[in-house]
């Protein structure tokens, strides 16, 4: 028998070891009048963990203020409430429970729900793909199973929403108040050896060593580690070409999901990155960038269960150019080869990252472009990359006195990141059209119902990019988004 036709019956009873189902009695073939209970891990007394990681409203919850959210969980018969946090639309590392379990029972039931308190009535927040019926369809329910040390339920490793995030816009409820929220939460297990794999899943289906941590080793040589690959319910033993996978189709290879994986990536949930660096001014302060200006920009695209990340110091962001008076293009050019890409052409974050650089003055103040050619306004495939100078938006600033300088960056940021996506001039003929910008103007009313933030009339009031349902010359936007367009064309 050859070597791959082994390697294919292999595959076939791995397949059929993680998909039978585990009893947790089994009967001693000496005495079948007794019985003996199942120790799922016989090294631990087996607990689980549930953490709450973020909390984000995706929805105006109270019109008068920010909600005030509080987590209820339920693990088995338990019952768990997090501490109120009053008036925020995000939060992050929010609420841990651990709970003993039978060591013999194969799943814990597990249920969450999001609050917004209130001294009148607490309101249930809705953080389920499933849609609303008579206060229904709002929590989630999941099963977490100790022998694979996954869950299922109203989430799972394949969900579009994310592995370990619920969103209650996922239903369909956009255009709708329906107090959506999105959650973001993970599940383990106490583990011997620490390395995230369950004892019985070591000792019956990978033929590791339950005592031994087994973190980063990658016996199928595909380049992908064994802990990532059985979160997500890949095969660790069967080679796979990660390399040219991209089950979510964002543009990410599942290699470039993995190597992003500490931002919280994910293979089947559309991911899009953001490098962001800053020149310095003439007396040495700098351009920062706040979270909030930074959530702002995350909003309308987790909405839509695609997830903005920004390394503005995670990896390789934050950098601080220094300070030039005005920028060229060529020099704009250097910047994004030197900073972005450290000079090398082959960097994977070329793949993976748009880059921002906040420079002193350039001309114009803001475009996309790409730094592969020569630089131009970006309108071609291969954007992926825009400049924002700071006297434009100090300028801004003193324009706009009811705006934020958090909510005009953020505008900026979203505006420019739809040129990365393909939204250019001309297509649709209300994208950074001129005539569009002053009410003084005919085609403020021409395409006035093309209510996107790419419309100059709406680009620092309407935070988000049109969906095509306001009539007679709108474009749907959202539906003509291109996370590959950024890529060097092939």
């Amino acid at each position: 028998m050859t070597q791959k036709i082994l390697l294919q019956i292999s595959v076939v009873l791995v397949g059929l070891l993680l998909s039978l189902p585990v009893t947790a009695i089994h009967y001693d073939v000496k005495n079948p009048q007794q019985t003996i209970l199942m120790d799922y891990d016989p090294l631990v007394d087996i607990n689980v963990t549930v953490d709450i990681h973020a909390i984000r409203a995706l929805d105006t919850l109270d019109p008068r203020s920010n909600p005030d959210f509080f987590v209820t969980l339920y693990i088995n018969d338990g019952e768990y409430t997090s501490p109120t946090w009053e008036n925020t639309s995000y939060l992050y590392d929010c609420f841990s429970v651990t709970a003993d379990v039978p060591d013999d029972r194969k799943t814990v039931d597990i249920t969450i729900q999001l609050w917004d308190a209130d001294e009148e009535k607490n309101t249930l927040c809705d953080i389920s793909k499933t849609k609303n019926n008579n206060n229904t369809g709002l929590e989630i329910h999941l099963q977490y199973d100790f022998s694979i040390g996954r869950w299922s339920g109203d989430n799972n490793p394949v969900d579009v929403t994310g592995y370990g995030r619920v969103s209650g816009s996922a239903d369909g409820s956009i255009s709708s108040n329906e107090n959506d929220c999105e959650l973001w939460f993970g599940i383990h297990q106490n583990d011997f050896d620490s390395d995230g794999l369950p004892y019985w899943v070591e000792t019956h289906v990978y033929a590791t060593d339950p005592t031994v941590d087994d973190t980063g080793s990658d016996d199928d040589e595909d380049g992908i580690p064994i802990e990532w690959e059985h979160r997500f319910g890949f095969n660790p033993l069967l080679w796979e070409n990660h390399t040219a996978m991209d089950p979510d189709q964002d543009s990410l290879t599942n290699r470039e999901e993995y190597l992003t994986c500490g931002f919280g990536s994910d293979p089947y949930r559309k991911d899009v990155f953001l490098e962001i660096d800053s020149m310095q001014e003439e007396d040495g302060t700098f351009r920062n960038v706040t979270s909030n200006a930074l959530e702002l920009a995350k909003n309308p695209f987790h909405t839509r269960d695609i997830i903005f990340h920004f390394d503005t110091g995670e990896l390789n962001g934050g950098e601080i150019i220094p300070y030039d008076p005005e920028t060229s293009f060529e020099e704009l050019r250097m910047i994004w080869n030197q900073y972005f890409l450290h000079n090398d052409s082959t960097d994977w974050r070329r793949g993976v990252f748009h880059y921002l650089i906040f420079v002193h003055d350039q001309t114009p103040k803001g475009f996309a472009f790409s730094g592969d050619v020569p630089p131009y306004w970006g309108y071609n495939p291969g954007t992926n990359a825009f400049g924002l100078a700071n006297t434009m938006i100090e300028k801004r600033i003193q324009k706009m006195p009811l705006k934020t300088t958090d909510y005009i960056i953020a505008s900026l940021i979203v505006h420019e990141m739809g040129h990365n996506f393909g939204i250019r001039f001309g297509e649709p003929f209300g994208c950074d059209n001129r005539l569009t910008n002053s009410p003084f103007k005919l085609g403020w009313y021409i395409w006035r119902n093309y209510k996107s933030i790419m419309n100059y009339r709406y680009t620092y009031s309407l935070l988000d990019y049109s969906d095509g349902s306001h009539g007679k010359r709108d474009y749907d936007d959202w539906a003509n988004i291109d996370l590959s367009y950024f890529e060097i064309p092939g």
